[in-house]
């Protein structure tokens, strides 16, 4: 990953507490302060298995492969931490948090119940420009597909659902199904990494694309509860 943010030298003669809290606060070029951008490299490091679950953490490491010092680093462990991706350990540190079968298990049931009732209010109330955007989403996949891109597609899928929910014109549910989806998203790598399943995922969204752009909220509901059941079978076979 590249760093184009300022090293952190460049700060003084202010003072060391003065710097820190900059480093924290200064947005980076793109908007992101630099504790976001320790926060987003991190996860993603975990999201694709970059760091294994259970794998002991270190913030010098971390410093070192993000690019960043190390107050934003510190502040971003804790809120991973909070998030459920990482444990700290009284007087031992910090570790990746392990995968949990009945965990995946627990939060597809959610998304079967949630996700079907969204998928139906998406099909009623999806507008022209809805359509627009998923479909924009879903015309990103061939390249993945070509490239054999497993972050590329999990991120296409994680858009693709996030879309849906956003065409359902329900803001809690979408803000549900937002929090879900990212904690789908360590089990999607490890589930579906071998190159058929991309394909396979892309049928699976087209199938349900047809079926909103058909406003056939039946068809929709009942191509998404196919969609997650997939997401099931492979999951229990990868973990």
């Amino acid at each position: 990953m590249t760093n184009d943010t300022p090293d952190d030298t460049l700060l003084a003669p202010h003072s060391a507490a003065f710097a820190a809290s900059a480093a924290v606060t200064q947005a980076t070029t793109d908007g992101r302060s630099l504790t976001e951008r320790a926060y987003d490299a991190i996860k993603h490091d975990i999201i694709t298995l970059r760091l294994r679950p259970g794998e002991a953490l270190n913030e010098a490491q971390l410093m070192q492969s993000t690019g960043l010092g190390r107050t934003p680093v510190h502040q971003a462990m804790h809120r991973l931490a909070l998030e459920g991706w990482v444990v700290i350990l009284p007087r031992k540190g910090a570790m990746v948090a392990p995968v949990s079968l009945n965990e995946a298990l627990e939060i597809i049931d959610v998304r079967m119940i949630n996700e079907t009732y969204c998928a139906g209010l998406a099909a009623r109330a999806a507008t022209p420009d809805d359509l627009a955007a998923i479909e924009a989403v879903l015309a990103r996949s061939q390249a993945a597909i070509a490239a054999r891109d497993v972050a590329a597609m999990m991120r296409i899928d994680r858009d693709f659902h996030l879309a849906i929910s956003r065409a359902s014109r329900n803001q809690t549910l979408a803000e549900l199904l937002r929090g879900l989806h990212d904690r789908s998203l360590r089990f999607w790598f490890l589930a579906l990494s071998t190159p058929s399943h991309l394909e396979d995922v892309y049928e699976e969204h087209l199938e349900l694309f047809e079926a909103l752009a058909a406003h056939d909220a039946e068809r929709a509901r009942r191509a998404i509860a196919r969609h997650i059941e997939e997401f099931r079978t492979h999951i229990l076979k990868a973990i």
